[in-house]
């Protein structure tokens, strides 16, 4: 029963976003509290709730104040010369950019951390999406399909999680996978390429001199080139899965204005200095995240706005995106606990595993591959990882499976992970893009299992898996 009822809970859910029908905060927090109800399990859903916000509270610490700082860094101009730089390279044109947010993201996730990445892809390429009209949806997708990919690297979580979990080396399950998590990488940019043909053909292509030149709505809406047109129909289709309800087309254009008084150019090599040995000293872990980026917005705050009416005033301009996402991590902290607490998870991973037949055991890291799929999708990576990859070991060793290979294929399910609603970096994501997570979702999901199956597929041809 807890098994169909856990099922039943997330498809809700899902179901419920998709057709916006619910606010994703108010889904997360009512769904899983009825659910709790129908359990029987109603007068436990305080512990459940609070054991969930207490594993979470850190992880909304940190977006909190990562949120501030690079909502700084943006006001300061940090940003502007990466924009401009990326403009003049891509010349306008809406191939070259959805090609330019996949680099910029898997280079960026080179630091492990997903929230860093969305927030720093977001800051440079969403000013040029608006400008370019270009469907935010495709930013968002392409942003979490590469970092999904990129994050299964040791100090990313999901390896470091695997070898810890099966007491293994981190290089010896990483470093082999790395020739099929290349696969998967290249699919991402085919992907990319096709994305980015459907906006060319759609929008057309600006001049270099008509994006630059001005800042007005209007003049990029009469600088479109043609050359693909793209019909009205077309674009109201598509524009409702790229544009938010409600986010002011003025605010596209506020990243690249050059007389805002927010700007701080005599402060730029600290601010970038400042912001490299925020990822280096993360990176180096020398400090719990949290603590770095409280750390590093408060001071950005006090050397680029030394006033406290100034300081307020920037606080208030990014007070929407920290509730937004501070509020959607603790709304997901009801869903998990509920999940966890009430032993769903558990009783679903087991039910997944015991319906494997008997003849599959000795294709167990197949097996495992194609799990990691739906579980890392449905479940926090600490929960199949601790919870589930043992078992899928234990089943595989019966049958002459190493743990490694079992290892290995568990990582293939990382580029959907990425996507799941259970993922506080997703909401980072679509929050900071103004993108509706049930749009995110719809357009998001069919090309990030595509490219996991490639993972899987490149690893069983290299014989890795």
């Amino acid at each position: 029963m807890l098994t169909i009822l856990g099922f039943a809970m997330i498809a809700t859910f899902l179901v419920l976003i998709m057709m916006k029908k619910m606010s994703p905060i108010a889904a997360l927090v009512l769904i899983p509290a009825l659910f709790c109800v129908f359990v029987g399990e109603g007068a436990h859903l305080g512990d459940y709730v609070v054991e969930g916000v207490g594993k979470l509270a850190p992880t909304a610490a940190m977006l909190m104040f990562a949120i501030v700082y690079f909502g700084l860094m943006i006001d300061v101009g940090l940003f502007d010369p990466i924009v401009r730089g990326i403009l003049r390279f891509c010349k306008a044109d809406p191939l070259r950019v959805v090609v330019g947010t996949a680099v910029l993201a898997a280079i960026v996730s080179l630091d492990g951390d997903g929230s860093t990445t969305f927030m720093i892809t977001v800051a440079a390429m969403y000013p040029l999406y608006k400008r370019l009209k270009m469907s935010l949806v495709v930013m968002t997708g392409v942003a979490a399909t590469a970092n999904g990919v990129m994050n299964t690297l040791p100090w990313g979580g999901p390896t470091a999680r695997a070898a810890a979990a099966l007491k293994l080396d981190a290089a010896d399950i990483f470093v082999p996978m790395i020739p099929a998590l290349a696969v998967g990488l290249l699919f991402v940019f085919v992907l990319v390429y096709v994305l980015g043909r459907r906006e060319r053909k759609r929008l057309g292509v600006l001049t270099l001199d008509e994006a630059l030149e001005t800042e007005s709505e209007t003049v990029c809406e009469t600088a479109l080139v043609t050359a693909g047109g793209g019909s009205e129909e077309h674009k109201a289709a598509t524009g409702s899965a790229g544009d938010a309800p409600g986010a002011p087309e003025e605010e596209g254009f506020k990243g690249l204005d050059p007389d805002r008084a927010t700007l701080r150019p005599k402060l730029y090599w600290f601010n970038a200095g400042l912001t490299l040995a925020l990822l280096t000293a993360m990176i180096m872990e020398w400090l719990p995240i949290p603590v770095l980026f409280l750390l590093g917005a408060a001071l950005a705050l006090t050397v680029n706005f030394p006033k406290v009416a100034d300081q307020k005033a920037r606080l208030a301009a990014h007070a929407d995106n920290v509730l937004n996402v501070t509020g959607m991590v603790f709304a997901a902290a009801v869903f998990t606990g509920v999940l966890t607490g009430t032993g769903m998870v558990e009783h679903m991973a087991d039910w997944l595993v015991g319906a494997v037949p008997e003849g599959m055991g000795p294709h167990m890291a197949l097996v495992t591959g194609v799990l990691s799929l739906p579980l890392t999708y449905f479940m926090s990576n600490d929960g199949f990882y601790f919870g589930v990859l043992p078992v899928l070991a234990e089943a595989g060793a019966a049958h002459g499976v190493s743990s490694l290979e079992i290892a290995r294929a568990s990582l293939v399910g990382q580029a959907l992970h990425m996507s799941s609603p259970l993922v506080p970096a997703v909401y980072v994501l679509v929050g900071m893009a103004k993108v509706e997570f049930g749009d995110h979702t719809r357009f998001t999901v069919k090309w990030a299992a595509l490219t996991s199956l490639v993972v899987l597929g490149a690893g069983i041809l290299f014989g890795i898996i």
